[in-house]
């Protein structure tokens, strides 16, 4: 195994796994975050990808120094230090297993897995690499939108006052149109789930982060709209959700909705999150992620209401390293948040956040929403896991 990243006095070489969609995302943010924000020293080393033409195409786009096709070869070598799993879910156990194994700080595209024992692997894994000073994240990004890292902040502080209830959807609609291609996002053995894990797990994490609370029982219902689409010979099969509904039940007596769909005709990409509890209320919408909404029912009845907060001051999470106060950020600065605590977090040998411990709890609310669907309408209380009680 080699030296973790965090004791050698060269730049942190890193190598990115995939490249398509979450690759293009997570390389804008490595070639832009050190104009921002101070961190360690490091170089976009290597790009890894199966299509040697599509590779290097892409690494001269993004700014990879050099390509490989094999990801095990690039893991042997002494100049990478962090791996960036960028790459369908069906691979990440075995590439980040592999990579923490060989003392690589990792980090992986959610969701952590597509099954809860492979996650429950990877988190074993990462307890094993993490007690000799490697590191490893799961990229739940939305955590890093200040007006969410500022909701946070304000229910940390009481300002909501107990939570009682949560409303969560994530919608999108670029599944509405029956005749839209078949992908390996639809098909189980390589993506898991549908919506499910792909947008409900971003919509779970919120709720755990927002509230810092675990839940203890789930209910949940899955549908699939549109059962076979075109593929390369014909129509296949889609043996995956298009859309999901969960009720959640936390630890600390508040309940949480939870609603996703991909098939949410004029949806976008809208992740909309309500909390209310017996002091305020917060309002959030993606599709306006520089704003706040909150309200502060202590005030007296008649000066009551939601009032905008415009995320966009210096003293905001993230926005001291932007633009002058008011100038708004978008949707892939999230990514160059991450990739700054990851880097952050390295740097100063702690241990960041999310873990894998929080990306295996997300699995475990997944799993256990699939199990109520399956048993249609009951409901399945979610015991511990050695693995997720090591965090």
């Amino acid at each position: 195994m080699t030296s973790p990243a965090s004791t050698t006095k060269r730049p942190l070489g890193v190598a990115m796994i995939g490249y398509a969609f979450m690759g293009k995302a997570h390389s804008n943010a490595w070639r832009n975050v050190a104009s921002f924000f101070d961190v360690p020293a490091f170089e976009q080393t290597v790009l890894v990808g199966r299509d040697p033409a599509g590779v290097k195409e892409a690494a001269a786009k993004y700014g990879w120094a050099e390509t490989a096709t094999d990801w095990r070869a690039v893991l042997d070598r002494d100049d990478i230090d962090i791996v960036d799993i960028c790459a369908p879910g069906w691979m990440h156990a075995e590439i980040a297993i592999a990579a923490l194994a060989a003392g690589k700080h990792v980090l992986v595209e959610k969701p952590l897995a597509n099954t809860l024992a492979e996650a429950e692997a990877m988190t074993a894994a990462a307890q094993a690499a993490r007690a000799k000073g490697v590191q490893s994240m799961i990229g739940f990004n939305y955590r890093r939108v200040p007006a969410l890292a500022l909701a946070k902040e304000l229910i940390a502080e009481g300002r909501v006052g107990t939570v009682r209830q949560v409303r969560a959807a994530y919608l999108q609609d670029w599944l509405a149109d029956e005749t839209a291609p078949m992908s390996w996002r639809l098909n189980k053995e390589t993506a898991g789930s549908g919506a499910l894990g792909d947008i409900a797990s971003h919509a779970i994490d919120q709720v755990l982060f927002l509230l810092g609370d675990r839940v203890t029982e789930v209910s949940g219902r899955l549908h699939t709209f549109v059962e076979r689409r075109p593929g390369v010979d014909g129509l296949e099969d889609v043996t995956v959700d298009d859309a999901a509904w969960a009720t959640l039940s936390l630890a600390s007596g508040a309940v949480a909705s939870v609603d996703v769909s991909r098939v949410a005709t004029g949806q976008k990409n809208s992740l909309k999150l309500e909390i209310y509890g017996d002091k305020g209320a917060i309002r959030f919408d993606l599709e306006n992620l520089n704003e706040l909404h909150f309200l502060d029912a202590t005030a007296p009845a008649r000066e009551q209401g939601f009032r905008r907060i415009l995320v966009g001051e210096p003293g905001h999470p993230y926005l001291k390293a932007w633009w002058p106060q008011g100038h708004i950020i978008g949707w892939e600065h999230t990514f160059t948040h991450e990739i700054r605590d990851l880097l952050t977090a390295i740097g100063t040998g702690t241990p960041p956040s999310p873990s894998f411990e929080d990306g295996l709890e997300v699995q475990r609310i997944l799993n256990a929403i699939e199990e109520s669907a399956a048993a249609k309408s009951s409901t399945i209380p979610l015991a511990r896991t050695t693995a997720s009680e090591g965090a």
